[in-house]
């Protein structure tokens, strides 16, 4: 393989990643509710306080506001009129956007893992690929939902927001590659979670908008629901004296001019704050008010209301790794939407397209999204030689590639869980700043197991007879192994080479897929009805309280949570 073919199909090894990514439904929705934070009164009171308008926080304000008085907090913009969110073409776009308005606020792990939170309305469904799954029957039993319920809040969440995709030829080729090699049955389009190979569900549309757990907000009384943008919350405030348990009543939040407000529960027992931020913000707001490792809070000057050692434990990020192939023949643009569900755990899943790295529009700049020389854990230049010089240069690189270089496609395995976790800690007392995250990958031998059985599978199926047609005669296996090997995906040093088993392939390159949970786990920091421990009026309802990532990809279930939870909290409102 010559020396350019290398470098170009390096550089497309990259736009994947957050292909995966940015777009919204273009219209914005006349959501009276919804006003800047700098219009809050300086005090308030409602009957339920959410904390995060993400894929948890708007189906459960939406369903709250039914009957019920309800804040919903956002800390970012909303993801509607932009059209570098709304449209898929301009998806880089907001990815290389490193400002503090940004969509996405970046954080790198300890393990050297390059990674993403959303800072938006609509949370992760504004940032991911854009599948939707559900999880399976299996998982619903585990963790004690109950099933009809269940269904009827993933049907109220598929109302809007989820579609058929459109299947193309490399797609199919894909799909006919996994069954080709054994994994089976051919499930058809479904959204369930059934062994063997299907094509999922997804939250873009035939035109190709995305639609968002904002959106889901359509649902909501428009009277009885306030939701606040760019109201960052510093604080749960809880009373203490006369109290057998801290009693939160009442939340601190900044605006973007960083003035300070005030909102509080009004009377009643039945009235409660519900922290939805996120698997990063939730564990770290109770941190930042009090809840949490005594020792660890003291060290940061934090008034400790409840010692906690569990905010923050089992944190996970179900590894991913990829590896690019590229195509003799143009392919479609496509996101996530085959998944072969493997009986060993692995999922393996694949995204396709030129445009992985271009505008649509010919007189538009190109951008690279996570390939972009000025971001991301794809990117052209490593991290630690971001200099203003290497980024010029790099650009100009890629502005001078030629398309049919960045013809082709990535086949991806996730394994499932895992059960490999980490811990969170605060870094500083300020809630715009990323808490120190790790994740241990591959910690536990399983983990790794299923990804090295994942990656044999990518690479029968790119031999397979299915994919002939989109692969290179002279481009072997070993060569896509190296050229993802080498490509400066994550900040961790480079081993791997022919000899060497896949294993060091798998701790290598490993990448996140954005599925990462736990901190405020279910049995370790809430109880089953996701109340916290050890307080009172206070619920903690997102991926944080996951055990394990639900499903191949969580977002739906992270929806449908929202909604379920909703209607529990109502029903039982209603019958006191």
């Amino acid at each position: 393989m010559n020396l350019g073919l290398w470098r170009l199909a390096n550089a497309v090894f990259a736009g994947f990643l957050f292909f995966h990514s940015f777009s919204a439904s273009a219209r914005a929705p006349n959501y009276s509710f919804m006003h800047n934070a700098t219009s809050a009164p300086n005090l308030s009171y409602y009957n339920y306080i959410i904390v995060g308008g993400g894929t948890a926080g708007c189906p459960l304000a939406a369903t709250l506001s039914q009957d019920a008085n309800v804040l919903l907090l956002e800390r970012g913009g909303h993801p509607y009129g932009d059209p570098n969110i709304t449209k898929l073409a301009n998806f880089g776009a907001s990815l290389s956007d490193l400002s503090r308005w940004s969509p996405s606020q970046r954080f790198v792990s300890t393990d050297g893992v390059i990674n993403a939170r959303a800072r938006v309305l609509g949370g992760g469904s504004c940032l991911n690929a854009g599948f939707y799954t559900r999880a399976a029957p299996e998982y619903v039993r585990q963790v004690g939902w109950n099933g009809r319920m269940v269904n009827e809040s993933y049907q109220w969440v598929e109302n809007l927001v989820a579609f058929e995709p459109p299947m193309g030829e490399w797609q199919s080729a894909v799909r006919d590659g996994l069954i080709e090699v054994g994994v089976m049955p051919f499930n058809g389009f479904t959204f369930d979670h059934i062994n063997g190979t299907k094509v999922g569900g997804t939250i873009f549309d035939q035109q190709g908008n995305r639609h968002t757990a904002a959106d889901l907000l359509q649902y909501a009384n428009p009277g009885s629901l306030t939701v606040l943008l760019h109201a960052t919350v510093h604080k749960i405030l809880f009373r203490t004296k006369g109290k057998n348990r801290p009693t939160a009543h009442g939340v601190i939040f900044r605006d973007e001019t960083g003035a300070s407000h005030r909102a509080y529960l009004e009377n009643g027992s039945k009235n409660e704050i519900i922290i939805s931020a996120g698997a990063l913000g939730s564990p770290q707001l109770l941190m930042l008010s009090g809840v949490g490792p005594a020792a660890h809070l003291q060290s940061h000057n934090i008034k400790v209301v409840l010692d906690q050692p569990m905010v923050g434990q089992g944190m996970s990020d179900n590894p991913m790794n990829a590896v690019f192939v590229p195509s003799p023949l143009p392919v479609e643009v496509s996101l996530i939407q085959v998944v072969g569900i493997t009986n060993f755990g692995s999922y393996i899943e694949a995204a396709s397209g030129e445009s992985f790295t271009t505008s649509s529009l010919s007189s538009s700049p190109r951008f690279y999204g996570m390939f972009s020389p000025k971001i991301g854990q794809l990117s052209t230049v490593p991290p630690k030689q971001r200099t203003p010089e290497a980024i010029a240069k790099a650009i100009e690189y890629m502005n001078s590639l030629d398309q049919i270089a960045l013809q082709g496609g990535f086949i991806l395995e996730k394994i499932m869980g895992p059960i490999s976790t980490g811990h969170l800690e605060l870094q500083t007392r300020d809630p715009n700043d990323n808490p120190s995250v790790t994740f241990n990958y591959f910690k536990d031998p399983l983990d790794l197991q299923r990804c090295v059985q994942g990656i044999e599978t990518i690479g029968r199926i790119v031999e397979s007879e299915s994919f002939s047609r989109f692969r290179h005669d002279y481009m072997s296996w070993q060569h896509l192994l190296n050229m993802t090997e080498f490509s400066p995906i994550n900040l961790l040093p480079k081993h791997y080479n022919s000899s060497m088993p896949l294993e060091v392939f798998c701790r290598d390159t490993v990448m996140t897929i954005w599925h990462y949970h736990g901190g405020c786990q279910v049995g370790r920091v809430v109880d089953h009805d996701y109340k916290v421990l050890g307080v009172d009026a206070l619920r903690v309802i997102d991926g944080s309280t996951f055990n394990y990532s639900p499903g191949t990809n969580p977002q739906a279930t992270v929806m449908m949570l929202g909604r379920y939870m909703g209607v529990k909290i109502l029903s039982d409102r209603q019958s006191n």
